[in-house]
């Protein structure tokens, strides 16, 4: 049997994506084994959205090949659809293979290639090893043209996958036992607008709740412009979405915004996740935001830490601007200096630790449902499992406890880290 190994760069759309080709090659007839271990065949999974992405799909690659000099390395993944040329000639590279050509990577290792897959936005992952989450990738791509962003270039226009199968995965991934589902997409607020007859995100999850599973569904990241009356509706009434939410902010400064080309300004974003707040019991809001984009003064560095600071969000995903070569921002004059760039990351990271050290700590004394983790935390030996509104707690247990949900009370929040205990009785 031939050794394969996986790596996955990126976001969860990568990690489903990568399940998917798993998935077609088949357990039976390959050998999956630590990346880390010494394999006959390299899956590199990569990223692009920033240079720190590019530079470690390339470690990865580097580190493959001197585990096995003798090993195929195959590269897919949206680095590998920007830059094909520039992958291949990093020494021990033999393929890339564009975003979702599954049935190109089959005949790479088979030849003849053993059974057909569908494209990836089609194909069906129902195992994620060590995880007791499931990932769904319902949409890909993206119709958006933000001026810093490369991915639409990489993906494509948006595609979902029908209401009818999308529906037959999530039930055959309840089959399978995964208590929480998360569905994902490039631009997940767009789901359903390219299918005939149209739909929508909302209409999905109602037609979710209809199966009457009890299946936790946990929704990735949504466009600010994206949460219509009908979705806010539906997230605040349903019994198994959770109260947890990731939208991308960006800015908070309107000039740059505009620049970004981005459809709103500050005063809809906060607007927006004070009706969030107000509307779904202990939301827990999380943020994305670039430091540093052109143009980016003091004053409008400002504006966004001000925002931030004032509106109910709960943790920060900070990216600092990465420039891509083929996207209009990387042309753009009064580029901010590298240093800078840094400094402001750094004040937004510390911003975004208070702020999730705060959200924590609300809930010191209180209970909480959690579904346990399969890995144990390895500094403390305890079970870790995260709550419907995304807390990980970390609890004494035992191991058939994996895979559960289970009630605990919150005893203590330190460094960043949130304790509990078993719920008596």
């Amino acid at each position: 049997m031939k050794k394969i190994a996986i790596a996955t760069l990126g976001c969860k759309v990568n990690q489903y994506d990568s399940a998917v080709i798993r998935e077609s090659l088949g357990d039976a007839e390959y050998n999956f084994v630590p990346f880390s271990r010494k394999a006959d065949i390299y899956i590199i999974n990569t990223c692009t959205v920033t240079k720190k992405a590019d530079y470690q799909s390339r470690q990865l690659i580097r580190r493959s090949h001197r585990l096995n000099p003798c090993a195929r390395i195959i590269v897919t993944g949206c680095y590998a659809q920007r830059a094909p040329q520039e992958i291949k000639e990093i020494p021990g590279v033999d393929h890339t293979v564009a975003v979702g050509d599954v049935r190109r990577i089959i005949s790479l290792i088979d030849t003849p290639p053993r059974r057909e897959p569908p494209p990836i936005i089609t194909g069906n992952a129902a195992t994620f090893p060590e995880k007791t989450r499931a990932f769904l990738k319902v949409q890909d791509g993206c119709n958006s043209r933000c001026s810093y962003c490369i991915i639409p270039y990489t993906r494509g226009r948006s595609k979902s996958c029908g209401p009818e199968e999308t529906i037959k995965r999530i039930l055959r991934l309840v089959a399978f036992g995964y208590r929480e589902i998360v569905l994902t997409g490039i631009h997940l607020g767009s789901y359903g607008w390219d299918l005939k007859p149209r739909t929508t995100l909302a209409n999905l999850i109602k037609s979710i709740e209809n199966q009457g599973i009890s299946t936790r569904i946990r929704l990735s990241s949504i466009e600010p412009t994206e949460f219509t009356d009908d979705l806010i509706d539906v997230i605040v009434s349903s019994a198994i979405v959770c109260n947890h939410l990731h939208i991308p902010l960006q800015s908070g400064d309107n000039e740059i915004l505009k620049r970004m080309r981005r459809p709103y300004d500050r005063l809809f974003f906060k607007e927006l996740v004070e009706r969030l707040v107000s509307a779904i019991p202990d939301l827990n809001i999380g943020v994305d935001v670039i430091a540093g984009f052109p143009g980016e003064t003091e004053e409008s560095f400002k504006n966004t830490v001000d925002l931030i600071e004032g509106v109910p969000t709960c943790y920060l995903h900070v990216f600092p601007y990465s420039r891509r070569p083929g996207t209009p921002a990387a042309d753009f004059p009064d580029q901010v200096g590298s240093k800078t760039i840094r400094e402001r990351s750094k004040i937004l990271r510390r911003l975004g630790n208070r702020k999730r050290q705060d959200y924590y700590t609300r809930f010191l004394g209180k209970r909480l449902s959690i579904l346990v983790e399969a890995k144990r935390d390895v500094s403390t030996g305890r079970l870790k499992g995260f709550s419907r509104n995304y807390i990980p707690v970390l609890v004494n247990g035992w191991d058939n406890m994996v895979n559960r949900e289970i009630r605990i009370k919150v005893t203590k929040v330190q460094e960043g880290n949130v304790f509990g205990a078993l719920e008596s009785g």
